[in-house]
């Protein structure tokens, strides 16, 4: 019996490997033979590049660049397989590197993102995916792309730095000094929001609001935004409010695929794609995934989701362990997934499950390979 175990981290408690280490322990108690295999797995937001870098046996790069408020920090990449490159722009313009009295859209950048790609290219790297989740920023991507040598110029041909203040100043964009090395490169974008750039379901209308931008902010970097538009529709030809995915990460989305030629994919699909899923389901009979959390929004996009979906496609069985089950959890059901166990075996605080994050866990898998082996012997 071959199993594959492939779950997300259990934020807080459990990483991705825990679980497959855990998995392994209790199937070999329940099972006379067996042969286990497993692989961490993320959704393109927070431990995607940890996650790829494990699964692939790849390094870490860890680097200077400036923060979301230009401040110097301590940041990093995944580099794999020769000229692959996995960069986390929440590791260099992030929400949480800005303390929450200082969360202020007018006043961050991308340029911290800019400079990982950068670094990426200047080391031969040119297949590069970028996890654009967890941003701080609302710049419409123009510090990122500034990094690269992306000139963006007022209406007396000065430059601007690059911050959500600078879209209402935005007259003119320059790219001849954009990097070389851009154009011979891939860029893969992983991202699960489709909105557009401007307007009601824009960047900074859906997501200005958790940066720290009051209805007065807001108004104004709409309007710079409105601005920003324009700008690149005349310049380029390119409506980024027809474009889905351009509103992602405060507009970065729309920097990536503007100016880099970025491809806008699910994070979940990118980073299977990375770590080789479809090979490793050769030859399984079953598949053991999940999180921390499973509900309704599993089927979006996620870990289980992505997973489940996979190992459908190849006639494998798929079953989720995970923390608790919320609203409609039972609906992860129509994307590959057998059935759901829980770790918890009783009421208890949500601190108590942390706490105990490990044995509840071994214990549910024991459970629920004890099922497994019944159904077999049926």
């Amino acid at each position: 019996m071959k199993l594959l175990f492939a779950s997300d981290s259990f934020k807080g408690s459990l990483t991705s490997e825990k679980t497959v280490e855990l998995l392994s322990k209790a199937a070999r108690e329940v099972f006379s033979e067996c042969e286990c295999s497993g692989v961490p797995v993320a959704d393109g937001g927070e431990g995607t590049v940890e996650a790829v870098i494990a699964a692939e046996h790849g390094e870490l790069v860890t680097l200077t660049v400036h923060g979301p408020l230009m401040e110097e920090t301590e940041s990093f990449y995944g580099i794999f397989d020769g000229d692959k490159a996995v960069i986390e722009m929440a590791a260099a313009s992030g929400l949480p590197m800005v303390p929450e009295e200082l969360r202020n859209p007018l006043n961050t950048t991308t340029f911290g993102t800019g400079e990982l790609i950068l670094d990426a290219l200047k080391r031969g790297y040119r297949d590069i995916s970028i996890a654009i989740g967890g941003s701080a920023t609302n710049d419409g991507g123009m510090g990122c792309a500034r990094a690269l040598g992306v000139k963006f110029l007022d209406q007396d041909g000065n430059e601007l730095e690059g911050f959500g203040r600078d879209l209402a100043k935005v007259a003119a964009i320059d790219i001849s000094c954009l990097d070389k090395r851009v154009k011979d490169s891939k860029i893969t974008v992983m991202c699960d929001v489709t909105n557009p750039l401007c307007g009601k379901d824009g960047a900074t209308r859906t997501f200005g609001k958790q940066k720290g931008a009051t209805p007065a902010i807001q108004e104004e970097l709409e309007k710079g935004m409105c601005i920003y538009r324009d700008v690149i529709r005349e310049t380029f030809g390119m409506d980024c409010d027809e474009i889905p995915g351009t509103g992602a990460a405060g507009g970065l989305g729309a920097a990536l695929m503007v100016f880099l030629g970025g491809e806008l994919k699910s994070g979940i699909e990118t980073v299977l794609d990375l770590i080789r899923f479809d090979e490793r389901l050769e030859g399984v009979d079953l598949v053991v995934t999940g999180e921390g959390r499973t509900d309704w929004q599993s089927c979006f996009g996620k870990v289980m989701q992505g997973v489940g979906m996979r190992a459908k496609a190849k006639g494998v069985p798929a079953l989720g362990l995970s923390g608790s089950l919320g609203k409609n959890a039972m609906d992860i059901c129509g994307c590959g997934i057998s059935s759901l166990m829980t770790t918890v075996n009783a009421p208890m605080p949500l601190s108590e499950a942390l706490e105990r994050a490990e044995e509840l866990y071994y214990e549910g898998a024991l459970r629920m390979f004890r099922f497994v082996r019944t159904g077999m012997e049926i």
